[in-house]
């Protein structure tokens, strides 16, 4: 390798390990660079061979100062690659068919196999059907395995098929608690002793969880992500770094939660898109590990590749706390100093060199939430009531609703349960703490069991409509809730351990009881969904709530027993049995009060006894058998699990590269369509073309699970594809998943308009506004409109991930100049349009679009790397990996 004259020795403890001295480079730049750089730098270094990686590259991240200004192109090989199952299992799919493929084509299957480690975390499995009682856990878990059985046996199969596939079975946690807790290394102790830093790709967005613990980490599409496992270096722009300096200490009742979303409105309207943000200041140090996952957590919201914090001596306490062993708390602290990747956050002198720098002084943080629909749209809870009251009759828009004003104060009596109340707008109707964003912090978990220890002493409850769930991310939530003695509370008052997957943040919410139901449909009302998770775009946790707000775990338990959104939180929150008014002060705890309970209840030994076992599984998953063989036999029968069609007839040589022609659009959308309107996750209506195919295979509507769950069928996914009820397309005359087949004039559901024009052979575009593909790094919003006969986008701007898996699928992601959008081009989508696209087309060329109404404009072609062009020329990522791995 180029550069193994930096190979030094270290010896920690009784062992000599060796490692890559970056000193050694001798140049003052180093010592100039953001950490985050650092390790960018560092893998550029170990992995120099001059053919992946070049010592140009090397010198372009060392002169990051210089080369961040000018769109530098450098390889990134991270350490291991992290996937969850709703992407682990298109994932896996996409593998055995690779393999297939390369079998076709004369040559060794065995070629298609991960090069790196990769953990893969079964999490997204399970939906809220029981809530309420203290067997929903054992209920749900039940319920998901009968569900999930075909999908949980493939995945085993992988973890056998596939070399350096770790598997972490249901049950066992969210993907991003469990990295944090268990599977992250920290420092990797590689081959021949030689030590790194640990860095990860995961195919979920919130992959930037881990960089709380200073692990360098990010989201990165499941295409991506495949290539990567196959050894092939994530080809990026070498990014601004914005130094987010932090000083003070949070007052004593603002929580972890008021804080990452002060932090998330704050880099949103700065605009850090495809940029790190590295955290620094003496006001980090008075932040747990724990409460630094939660800001990074967050980062996909507000829009940054990763959000990170350095390790410092919290982190190595952490690290002892979650049960790491004295051998490897002193790897990590020794091997980081010796690189300068070690940090003292109480020295107020450590200031590296950043693009730019923000600061926020903690002791302005006040309590607030984000909603209705955004999570970057925060409102402090002091004027929750007021906001909520002026969206229902403004203008519809991200803040309102549009209501007319003699509408906007109705309500209807429910009896729900045995119980009777007042139903209406702004009525809490789901109050979930999710596994996702918060539960990994200890602090703000006991204190909704400290709110609910007090609602219950003071003879509160939950009103009758709310449907309430907790969904910690891993077992050790549960072991400190018992030891604490907080967990009766919360079971008392409804906040029953319903599951340890992924649930209603991503949409499993499950349903309402029917007396809600029917009172919200027949009254047309905006209730509300309060949930301590990190997204709640329209139509995501709910079909039927349409204001939800990200809030704090206390808060969710809060607003449960208050029912309302639209009550002054500063005002009088709830009346006891015997008539005692009780205010917010009466119920909230201090941050002084959970930190002592923190102290106390929060063990090594908890982390130690949940993940000594965790690779074991259940019974039901030991009991799984699956076939010992490489190659994967399909079930021509299955509607889980199917071969998708992207290799069918691939040969050795190029595809044909041919301009786009009399292109019909196919949708016309506004702003910020995330990907849960182009791939929803949640449950499969029983009038969309996905139920009339599930129908005619003979499964019924009880059977028909989730298009999560189903992702591992390109069938099912190819008609969910724009299948969210809350799509708002200016081509259709009502919201939902449906558009106008131009040619007929008939208006259709997507998936059958797309087919219309695949059976004539018309290639189809999508017309989109800003931020086109924000939210979840899904695979399938790209794969669904490759099936769909998608050849382009034409979007105001893309949300990173996105425009990276449509040039992994093939689809070319074209941006309107600045200042114009189909509006200002005066285009209706009924229009067909004609791009050529040359063969020597360039990274962010422009090129012409030719309408059919004579007007001819401008797009910048969003290849912004030679990479993605021959991505691209290969018909997508994954062909070109087999062409490379079979030559």
């Amino acid at each position: 390798m180029a550069f193994d004259n930096l190979i030094r020795d270290l010896a920690i403890g009784d062992n000599v390990y060796k490692y890559f001295d970056l000193n050694g480079l001798n140049d003052d730049r180093y010592n100039e660079l953001p950490i985050s750089i650092k390790y960018l730098l560092e893998a550029a270094v170990r992995h120099c061979d001059e053919f992946h990686v070049l010592k140009k590259d090397v010198e372009t991240i060392l002169d990051w100062k210089n080369s961040q200004r000018n769109q530098a192109e450098i390889p990134f090989k991270p350490a291991r690659v992290i996937l969850q199952d709703f992407t682990g299992v298109p994932a896996v799919v996409d593998l055995a068919a690779m393999r297939d493929a390369v079998q076709n084509m004369g040559a060794d299957p065995a070629k298609i196999n991960p090069v790196c480690p990769v953990d893969l975390v079964i999490d997204h499995s399970v939906q809220v059907d029981h809530y309420g009682n203290l067997d929903a856990l054992a209920k749900n878990q039940s319920i998901e395995f009968e569900r999930n059985r075909e999908r949980f046996n493939f995945l085993k199969w992988g973890s056998k098929a596939f070399d350096n596939l770790l598997i972490v079975p249901p049950g066992s946690g969210i993907v991003h608690q469990v990295n944090l807790e268990y599977l992250a290394r920290t420092v990797f102790v590689g081959k021949d002793g030689v030590l790194y830093p640990d860095s990860v790709v995961g195919t979920d967005s919130h992959t930037t969880m881990i960089d709380g613990s200073g692990v360098l980490g990010w989201g990165v599409g499941g295409i991506e992500a495949e290539a990567v496992m196959l050894g092939q270096p994530i080809s990026m722009v070498i990014p601004e770094v914005i130094g987010y300096e932090l000083v003070g200490h949070l007052s004593d009742t603002v929580t972890s939660t008021d804080l990452v979303l002060t932090i998330t409105k704050n880099l949103r309207d700065l605009g850090v898109v495809g940029k790190f943000v590295e955290f620094f200041g003496t006001g980090v140090a008075s932040l747990s590990i724990a409460d630094r996952a939660t800001i990074a957590n967050m980062c996909p919201e507000y829009g940054a590749t990763i959000g990170f914090f350095p390790v410092d001596k919290r982190t190595i306490d952490y690290l002892t706390q979650t049960g790491r062993d004295t051998d490897y708390t002193q790897r990590v602290e020794q091997y980081l100093k010796s690189v300068g990747m070690f940090v003292d956050f109480t020295n107020d002198s450590y200031r590296p060199t950043y693009t730019t720098t923000l600061k926020l002084d903690l002791g302005n943080v006040v309590p607030s939430v984000s909603g209705p629909k955004r999570p970057h749209d925060r409102v402090e809870l002091s004027t929750l009531a007021q906001d909520f009251t002026k969206g229902l009759t403004d203008k519809i828009s991200f803040k309102a609703f549009g209501l007319k004003p003699e509408d906007a104060t109705k309500t209807v009596t429910v009896t729900n349960n045995g119980r009777t109340a007042e139903l209406g707008h702004g009525s809490v109707v789901i109050a979930a703490i999710t596994s996702c964003t918060n539960t990994s912090n200890p602090s703000v978990m006991l204190a909704a069991g400290l709110v609910a220890k007090k609602a219950v002493e003071l003879g509160l409850n939950v009103q009758p409509y709310v449907k309430t769930s907790l969904s910690p991310g891993s077992g050790v939530v549960t072991k400190y809730l018992e030891a604490s003695g907080l967990l009766p509370y919360l079971e008392k008052i409804g906040f029953n351990i319903a599951g340890y997957g992924c649930m209603t943040c991503i949409g499993n919410s499950g349903p309402l009881d029917d007396p809600v139901t029917k009172a919200i449909e027949e009254n047309n009302l905006v209730v509300a969904g309060v949930l301590s998770g990190n997204r709640n775009f329209e139509g995501r946790i709910h079909p039927h709530v349409r204001a939800n707000y990200l809030a704090s775990p206390p808060l969710a338990v809060l607003y449960s027993i208050i029912g309302n959104v639209n009550v002054d939180i500063n005002g009088v929150l709830a009346v006891t049995p015997d008539g005692k008014e009780v205010r917010l002060a009466d119920i909230w705890p201090t941050r002084t009060e959970v930190a002592k309970f923190e102290e106390e209840f929060v063990k090594p030994q908890f982390f130690r006894e949940v993940y000594a076992n965790i690779e074991l599984g259940s019974t039901e998953w030991q009991q799984l058998e699956c076939p010992a063989v490489k190659l994967y036999p399909w079930d021509d029968n299955s509607t889980y699990i199917k071969k998708v069609p992207f290799f069918d007839g691939m040969t050795n040589e190029l595809p044909t590269q041919s301009d786009i022609v009399n292109a019909h659009v196919l949708l016309n959308l506004g702003d910020s369509v995330t990907t849960d309107h182009i791939s929803p996750a949640g449950s499969i209506s029983k009038t969309s073309p996905a139920a009339r195919f599930l129908a005619s295979r003979g499964v019924t509507q009880r059977d028909f699970n989730t298009y999560g769950a189903r992702r591992g069928n390109d069938e099912i996914m190819a008609r969910g594809t724009f299948a969210n009820i809350r799509l708002v397309n200016k081509l259709a005359s009502k919201v939902g998943p449906i558009t106008l087949h131009v040619p007929s004039g008939e208006e259709l559901d997507i998936f059958d308009a797309a087919q219309k024009y695949k059976d004539a052979g018309i290639p189809a575009i999508i017309l989109a506004g800003k931020e086109y593909g924000c939210g979840s790094s899904r695979d399938w919003a790209a794969k669904g409109p490759f099936l769909q006969g998608v050849k382009a986008v034409i979007a105001e701007s893309f949300e990173r991930i996105h425009r990276s898996n449509l040039i992994g699928m093939g689809i070319i992601p074209f941006q309107f100049q600045a200042g114009q959008n189909a509006d200002s081009l005066g285009l209706t989508g009924k229009e067909q349009f004609s791009i050529a696209v040359p063969e020597d087309l360039k990274p962010g060329q422009l090129i012409d679009v030719q309408v059919s109404n004579g007007t001819t404009f401008q797009v910048i072609c969003r290849f912004d790397t030679e990479v993605e062009l021959t991505y691209y020329r290969n018909g997508g990522i994954l062909q070109y990996m087999i062409r490379k791995l079979i030559q």
